[in-house]
């Protein structure tokens, strides 16, 4: 049901106060979980960076989104901090390969968000918090920081959260600034760009189970996989408008279709893995004037995602 214009303004400016369909709740300094009619979608976990041991800073060096299992309070469909590949955090962002020039001149290499191993991300601040009968969106501010420990981007991280039938919808809406001269993002496929990873239950028992899906050549066979890479730059691999990765988890299937707005940087270079991480990256640069933004789109549902649905959330999809 629709709500009156005048509710759903109370619901957005009054803290604490729930009339619409969506609701967050904070768990101040740890997570932020989404609500739908009472049930919980997301959680966008953003505790602060924690270097009292080793463990705790492996659990707390970059933010990231889960995504809930449909019907559980516990249960996810992404994977966390552990696990095969412990830096594979459900909905991510960063990139292996960040360098930027001083305003000493000097050029400084080597600082990787991916992995974070010296470097990292740490939320700072949630510059919106805002819900609706249709849909919900968070904007959280993100220090990147470098191998020293100082800042060098400032990125302004949005998520919109919505439903068709269904399926839940995911707009991943992000603006990096440097706070630097001049700033280069880089990696390769496996260790850079925007990314999702299902649940590490994957990895442990179903990944000859995971099916993509792709524009051209349609859907693969169970834990086939193809990978950019200078040697094989082939069309299936970079630059598409949409893929469809769909894994078993305790039974069940789930389907993820990845968008990506023509207005991203290109080349866009494919990575898809059968364990459930899929993405692509890019090469870009940035400055103060010209920001780093870009714009992708997931539709995650219970179930197989056909390429004539895909085709159709992509035409759909708005490119900005």
């Amino acid at each position: 049901m629709k709500l009156p214009k005048l509710l759903l303004a109370l619901a957005v400016a009054i803290p604490g106060t729930s009339f619409a369909d969506y609701e967050w709740q904070d768990t101040e300094g740890k997570h932020l979980n989404l609500l739908h009619d009472g049930k919980p979608v997301v959680r966008f976990v953003y505790e602060a960076i924690d270097e009292s041991s080793p463990e705790r800073r492996d659990e707390t060096y970059k933010p990231f989104c889960h995504v809930f299992r449909p019907g559980s309070s516990d249960a996810f469909l992404t994977k966390g901090p552990g696990g095969k590949f412990p830096h594979h955090r459900g909905i991510y962002y960063g990139f292996s390969k960040c360098s930027y020039v001083g305003a000493d001149g000097k050029t400084q290499k080597n600082i990787d968000t991916w992995h974070c191993r010296k470097a990292h991300q740490v939320h700072r601040e949630f510059l919106k918090q805002e819900t609706g009968a249709d849909s919900a969106t968070f904007t959280s501010r993100i220090e990147w920081i470098d191998n020293e420990g100082k800042p060098f981007a400032s990125e302004e991280r949005s998520m919109t959260f919505s439903h068709e039938g269904s399926a839940l919808i995911v707009d991943f809406d992000s603006t990096l600034k440097p706070l630097v001269p001049e700033l280069t993002v880089d990696g390769d496929p496996q260790h850079a760009g925007f990314q999702y990873r299902a649940n590490n239950h994957v990895a442990e028992k179903t990944a000859k189970q995971t099916i993509y899906t792709r524009p051209e050549s349609g859907e693969a066979k169970p834990g086939a996989t193809i990978n950019w890479s200078a040697k094989s730059d082939i069309p299936q691999t970079r630059d598409l408008p949409w893929k469809v990765m769909t894994y078993v988890l305790d039974g069940k299937s789930f389907s993820v279709t990845y968008l990506d707005s023509k207005k991203n940087p290109k080349p866009a270079r494919y990575s898809e893995r059968d364990y459930g991480r899929f993405g692509s990256y890019f090469v870009a640069k940035a400055t103060e004037e010209q920001p780093l933004t870009i714009h992708y789109r997931l539709v995650i549902k219970t179930g197989k995602t056909s390429a004539e649905d895909a085709a159709k959330w992509h035409e759909a999809f708005p490119h900005r």
